[in-house]
């Protein structure tokens, strides 16, 4: 089992249309991550949406970073924040929002939502 995740593997590219605000959507329906508790995995889908500023996440380093959670031992609320951290701090978005939705266990679905907007950018 891995003790960390490395952000160090997200690559970023210049983003094309730096001067005007467009929204991208990553959707990521085959995230899987470790119950701390049980050891068993947990299964659920990655909606990333963003804002980008100077640049955007690369689609195939995105991928591998996210597969380093197999075998991750976090709850899910920590899963999606540092997620959302690392992200930020790799690509410094205008905004960026994240939705981990997670198969239910035991008859309970969870679902958890994190957003960061760079300061000054109102809610909108």
């Amino acid at each position: 089992m891995s003790d960390t995740i490395s952000s160090a593997i997200l690559d970023t590219f210049e983003n094309p249309f730096p001067d005007r605000d467009y929204r991208i959507d990553t959707v990521c329906p085959e995230f899987t991550s470790m119950c701390p508790k049980t050891g068993q995995p947990d299964f659920g889908t990655l909606t990333l949406s963003y804002v980008p500023d100077q640049t955007c996440y690369e689609l195939k380093s995105l991928k591998l970073y996210l597969q380093q959670f197999r075998n991750y031992g976090a709850f899910y609320e920590s899963v999606a924040n540092q997620i959302l951290d690392d992200l930020v701090a790799v690509t410094q978005p205008r905004e960026m929002k994240l939705v981990a939705e997670f198969t239910p266990r035991g008859g309970i679905r969870t679902t958890v939502t994190v957003e960061f907007r760079s300061p000054g950018r109102s809610a909108g």
